[in-house]
């Protein structure tokens, strides 16, 4: 049993140091992520509006569980690169193989200690962090005091205006991308789907209309004699937001949405009918397929949410597992060094989850599987790299 202490006292020590440099970097990049943004939101309506410092006190408060997803993992690979590569240039690790401790027995609490950030990290990224990101949303319109039914929020299915279901993909003051809408012949029935890549909305609140100007616009519709496809190079459409403020319901946008939420909202899309036509001409049914893909453009934005919540929730255990072992092989105690290769690496994780996002709209390229991408890399190349360093190669 006296052979045991050694290993207990080394591998306390490595967790120790671990942890404690985990919660210092944690503390770092929730600083620079909490300032990025408050330069965007809360320091313009200080400046602008006389907003009390309290204000911006409860905004930082929300915005710490939505920042602690990104900081969580980066903390958790900038630790590991800094204890081991100090571990490897004080000659520590090679006194520890010489007295027959190998590598992965003195990393295991370390690894332990990984599992256990992921289970955090998918607790933030599947329910606290939506919660307080959207807390935080509605906080900021408050101060605001915008007419929330007066525009299209980008990332959301409104379905405020009465037989119609909207979704836009980016709302840039007004300038759409992505239009996508529904007509609804009764609750659940479409007879018309339209879709635009690009459209301008402007409110017209002396006759409380929303205009909403659409370009290289494609229409399905669904009647007695079959589908009929119709382009429109320009179209136009008034809404009237009379009703719309009794009907809203303030919902989240699909990236601040609870696991649960967008779960049980993938339901109701998938439920969605969409009838076919039987008696239009081959050529027309294969056009009219491919603007029916519609429906799966609804679904995809959330199932890319979903697996982007869950894979992201993995990020601590592949990089804790590509971590140790660069961190002995740069064998450097220096903390510029460790923190420019974490960055370099949460850079390209960070880009298989860009692209999965980006591709939201094109479920051709199943885009909530490229989310995954990055965890099978980082896993698969940390085993490998580890297996080298625990033989010593």
């Amino acid at each position: 049993m006296r052979a045991q202490y050694p290993l207990k006292t080394l591998q306390k020590y490595l967790v120790g140091q671990v942890f404690v440099t985990l919660l210092l970097t944690v503390t770092v990049f929730t600083a620079v992520l909490l300032i990025g943004n408050a330069l965007k939101e809360i320091l313009t309506l200080l400046a602008s509006a006389h907003v009390s410092p309290l204000i911006l006190v409860k905004a930082m408060l929300y915005l710490i569980p939505f920042v602690w997803v990104f900081a969580l993992p980066m903390g958790m690979l900038t630790a590991t690169l800094l204890v081991f590569g100090r571990f490897s240039a004080d000659q520590e690790l090679t006194a520890a193989r010489a007295s027959g401790v190998s590598l992965m027995s003195l990393i295991m609490p370390v690894l332990l200690l990984s599992l256990f950030c992921c289970t955090l990290a998918a607790w933030f990224n599947m329910d606290v962090g939506p919660r307080c990101r959207v807390a935080y949303l509605g906080l900021i319109q408050d101060i605001k005091k915008e007419i929330v039914n007066a525009q299209l929020p980008a990332g959301r299915f409104i379905t405020d205006f009465k037989g119609y279901i909207f979704y836009v993909e980016k709302n840039d003051n007004g300038k759409l991308k992505n239009v996508m809408i529904y007509r609804l012949a009764d609750e659940t029935n479409v007879d018309t789907t339209l879709r635009a890549p690009s459209g301008q909305l402007s409110p017209d609140r002396a006759n409380n209309q929303l205009i909403l100007d659409l370009v290289d616009a494609h229409s399905v519709s669904t009647g007695e004699h079959g589908d009929v496809i119709q382009y429109f190079p320009t179209l136009t459409l008034n809404l009237s937001t009379t009703n719309a403020a009794s009907n809203r319901v303030n919902e989240p946008g699909i990236n601040d949405r609870t696991f649960l939420q967008l779960r049980q909202k993938l339901r109701v899309l998938e439920n969605l009918r969409v009838p076919i036509g039987t008696n239009a001409p081959a050529a027309l049914k294969a056009q009219m397929a491919a603007l029916r893909l519609g429906k799966a453009d609804f679904t995809e934005p959330v199932r890319v949410a979903m697996n982007r919540q869950v894979a992201f929730s993995f990020a601590c255990f592949g990089f804790t597992l590509v971590g140790i072992p660069l961190g002995i092989r740069v064998h450097r105690r220096e903390t510029n060094i460790g923190i420019a290769i974490a960055l370099v690496l949460v850079l390209v994780y960070y880009a298989f989850i860009m692209l999965g996002q980006s591709l939201a709209f094109h479920p051709e390229f199943c885009p909530h599987l490229i989310l995954w991408i990055p965890n099978f890399i980082f896993q698969a190349v940390g085993a490998v790299l580890l297996w080298r360093a625990n033989r010593g190669i």
